[in-house]
């Protein structure tokens, strides 16, 4: 049977992101020029005198006709421009550059733990149907999934910081002691490896435990279910039967053949649950004074800043449609058929 080359596979899914990434241009443009209030009134002042007021609509280019402001905007995107926020007094592309990578570090580290857990309890579960285990591990996730966010991570921080004192302070990617590493990733644990500062590593990887277990509970609710019903429904099937007929043993009929069927839910699930992840972990930016991406977006919104709430919506839209197009290969790595069947 002729092997099937992955490249007409990812051009085509290049191709059908296309008009969405051109939606996703417009509905931005139009939604931050729906948002209440007025910008320039607001970075005026209460005392500005209305003179002053369209000086400033003038330098923000709000005078200009919708379709005029729109192909200004979009020659700018095509130069990597993505304004300038009032709110910071830097340019967008300046705090994505240092923010982004903060919420990327802290939403990987979260999946990381939710996935270390949800995985083997979803495998137990489904292997023990009934037991104490199947019911502790739907009572967990039910836990998780019903505690808002900003509470676990406020109950964290009273009980390892404040009662016990084992964990460090809520205040940020670094104590106060620290200078961040020389930038290279923008991701703390990678760049102070890359420096060889061990303290640094430590210094940040204890930051990051509490919000990133605050994330990884929120996260493991989805993960566990949907790993324990896929691996129910696959070690029903006829051909695990006929695998355990044959005298293959439990391991390999578990990982070799279960679970290897059962990753394609998974592997949705995870996609799904990284995308939320990194546009709703603005609470748990506030709780832990993380400088995100999430807590400069909602800044800029209740400012009324129309470039980085562009920028923000952009970004997480873009790395959507990467995220889902890195779903799809791995669809195909997993079960070849899916690339075929495409």
């Amino acid at each position: 049977m002729a092997r099937h080359s992955p490249f007409p596979v990812i051009g085509r899914r290049i191709l059908a992101a296309v008009p969405s990434i051109i939606g996703v241009v417009i509905i931005t443009f139009l939604l931050a020029r729906a948002l209440p209030g007025d910008p320039a009134a607001y970075f005026a002042g209460p005392a500005a005198t209305q003179e002053a007021i369209e000086e400033i609509r003038v330098s923000l280019g709000l005078d200009k006709t919708l379709f005029e402001q729109f192909f200004i905007y979009l020659g700018d995107l095509t130069r990597g421009d993505f304004g300038f926020s009032f709110t910071t007094g830097q340019p967008v592309a300046e705090d994505l550059t240092t923010r982004l990578p903060a919420s990327l570090e802290l939403t990987l580290a979260g999946l990381i733990f939710s996935l270390s857990l949800a995985l083997p309890l979803g495998i137990l579960a489904a292997t023990r149907p009934g037991s104490w285990i199947d019911h502790g591990v739907r009572v967990l996730a039910t836990a998780g999934v019903s505690l808002p966010t900003f509470f676990t991570g406020l109950l964290l921080i009273y009980v390892f910081y404040f009662r016990l004192g084992i964990a460090p302070a809520p205040l940020g990617r670094l104590d106060i002691i620290y200078s961040p590493p020389e930038a290279v990733t923008g991701f703390y644990l990678i760049d102070s490896l890359l420096a060889g500062d061990f303290e640094l590593f430590f210094a940040a990887f204890k930051q990051l435990i509490l919000p990133a277990i605050t994330l990884g509970l929120f996260a493991l609710a989805p993960l566990a279910r949907v790993t324990r019903a896929a691996m129910l429904g696959v070690l029903s099937s006829d051909f695990i039967r006929t695998a355990r007929a044959n005298g293959l043993p439990p391991r390999m009929v578990l990982f070799g053949y279960a679970f290897r069927n059962a990753m394609l839910p998974v592997i949705t699930t995870m996609g799904i649950v990284f995308s939320f992840l990194l546009g709703a972990n603005v609470l748990v930016e506030k709780v832990f004074a993380w400088p995100g991406i999430g807590s400069y977006a909602v800044a800029a919104l209740v400012a009324s800043d129309y470039a980085p709430v562009q920028a923000f919506v952009l970004i997480m839209s873009l790395l959507y449609v990467f995220l889902n197009l890195a779903i799809d290969l791995l669809y195909t790595v997993i079960d070849p058929r899916a690339g075929v069947e495409s």
